[in-house]
């Protein structure tokens, strides 16, 4: 009995590379719509915009209560069913069938995303000195003004890094879409596996893609990281 099939293994990568598009593609999406979402959520929930602030801390209790599996499910099951009820209920004709699977899992992980971001955003935008905003209204611009020019730019510096480690942490939870067939790297490898019935090799190499993928993010953030510290310390020279 051999337990590891070096040459099996080798043969597998172009299969699982296959599904790495797919995971890039979740991860981009979910993060810039749930970037926007979470940026909007965060500001309800600093200024207190009244019905808003509520709807905000509700959300941002349920989607961060509940696990991304458990969401997924509901997407993916729910979804369909509820379509499928307002077909029946209003006599629409919305092809449930044509419906592609990543399309339920870009909006799981934008709404998810959305949650944990807002909660980043919320903080290190509560980090800024108040006495900017005051600064800015002496100089006579509006709240909007003075959000957009002032205070969110530090922010972002300020929360840039739980950006980035966050973004890095969602590259590896779309590894969870393949519980809804859709065919990311996780996906291709327990199709492969499944087929060959080499479970170990194909999940090393699941392993190593992940690692690889987190591991140029990780360098890449490093360099972005340091060029912007020094350009908040020739900013702050000034």
């Amino acid at each position: 009995m051999q337990l590891f099939d070096f040459e099996y293994a080798l043969s597998a990568i172009p299969a699982i590379a296959k599904g790495v598009p797919l995971s890039l593609a979740i991860a981009v999406v979910g993060f810039v719509i749930g970037s926007i979402l979470g940026l909007v959520l965060a500001l309800c929930r600093i200024y207190k915009i009244l019905f808003f602030y509520q709807v905000a801390t509700l959300y941002i209790s349920f989607f961060r209560g509940i696990p991304v599996l458990v969401q997924i499910f509901l997407a993916y099951y729910g979804i369909p069913l509820v379509l499928r009820y307002f077909n029946q209920k209003y006599g629409l004709n919305i092809d449930i069938s044509n419906i592609s699977a990543i399309y339920f899992m870009y909006l799981v992980y934008s709404l998810y995303c959305a949650a944990y971001l807002s909660e980043i955003f919320r903080s290190a935008i509560l980090s800024i000195d108040k006495g900017q905003l005051e600064a800015s209204y002496s100089i006579g611009l509006s709240t909007l003004q003075a959000l957009y020019l002032i205070i969110l730019p530090q922010g972002l510096l300020v929360a840039l890094p739980n950006i980035l480690n966050f973004f890095i942490l969602l590259i590896k939870e779309t590894s969870l879409v393949f519980a809804a067939s859709v065919p990311e790297i996780m996906g291709v490898a327990t199709l492969e596996a499944d087929r060959s019935s080499k479970f170990l090799e194909v999940y090393i190499i699941a392993a190593l893609f992940y690692w690889g993928i987190s591991s140029i993010l990780e360098k890449v953030f490093g360099i972005l990281e340091k060029k912007i510290a020094r350009y908040k310390k020739i900013v702050g020279a000034k």
